[in-house]
């Protein structure tokens, strides 16, 4: 698993884990825990598990979305079932050890945390939920349960990188329409009328602008690693027939 140094403070854990140390084969080799997979329900649960065991969490303590590409964000708290169908790209907690745990699989894992006000958030931010503000509504959420903007810091975890992210010609008009400058998110790709898209630089541009306590962003490729992330695009490009979902979460203690 992945941890970037200073983002926990407190009672805070956060983890984004890799692909490696679970049990399930094939494509999904090894630790799947998208429970949305073709993978065996019992090996999703066993790499789950194995995950929480890494923040020191049972099982039972880890919430997953219903992931539609949203910017809907929910609220987790002492009442909450982790079995509920919840269809969001987001959620925010004020409880102590709940894990809040993104899927991803080339989209962007964002994890927020407000150690000081007690305050802790997550989203999946695919491109749609960027454009139409995901991050914005998580942390508008976590300001409504009283964290202060500028003592909320985002860590931005493994996603796909611009070298590997090609995408049509009508792609970049929503940013342009947002925003002229969102220009510098995009490079000519080598067919005509594509484009590169820097999806991690589009969100910390996003979350900057929050006037947030810090932004991190880690330096990865999902789709170019093999070794160590699941890739939708890559799968898309070898004809699998599905793929497998890492996971990220933060929690923090009583």
């Amino acid at each position: 698993m992945i941890q970037i140094d200073g983002f926990d403070e407190g009672k805070v854990r956060h983890a984004f884990f890799t692909r490696r140390g679970g049990v399930s084969g094939g494509i999904y080799t090894s630790l799947n825990c998208g429970r949305g997979s073709g993978d065996s329900p019992a090996d999703v649960n066993a790499n789950r598990a194995r995950a929480m065991a890494a923040l020191d969490l049972p099982a039972s303590a880890l919430f997953t979305n219903h992931q539609v590409h949203s910017a809907k964000v929910v609220l987790v708290d002492e009442t909450s079932n982790p079995e509920d169908r919840r269809e969001a790209d987001g959620f925010v907690t004020m409880t102590p050890n709940v894990a809040l745990g993104v899927l991803a699989a080339d989209c962007a894992p964002v994890l927020f945390s407000a150690p000081d006000d007690g305050v802790i958030g997550a989203c999946h931010a695919g491109w749609r939920g960027a454009v139409t503000g995901v991050c914005e509504a998580t942390v508008d959420a976590m300001i409504e349960l009283g964290a202060r903007p500028d003592g909320i810091r985002a860590a931005i975890g493994p996603c796909i990188a611009l070298r590997s992210y090609e995408v049509g010609p009508e792609f970049p008009q929503p940013f342009l329409e947002q925003d002229r400058e969102n220009a510098r998110f995009f490079e000519q790709a080598e067919r005509e009328g594509h484009f590169l898209f820097d999806l991690s630089g589009y969100l910390a541009l996003r979350l900057t602008a929050l006037g947030l306590a810090e932004v991190y962003r880690l330096d990865s490729d999902t789709c170019q690693d093999e070794a160590n992330f699941f890739s939708y695009r890559r799968s898309c490009h070898r004809g699998h027939p599905d793929y497998g979902r890492q996971l990220a979460a933060i929690t923090f203690g009583a």
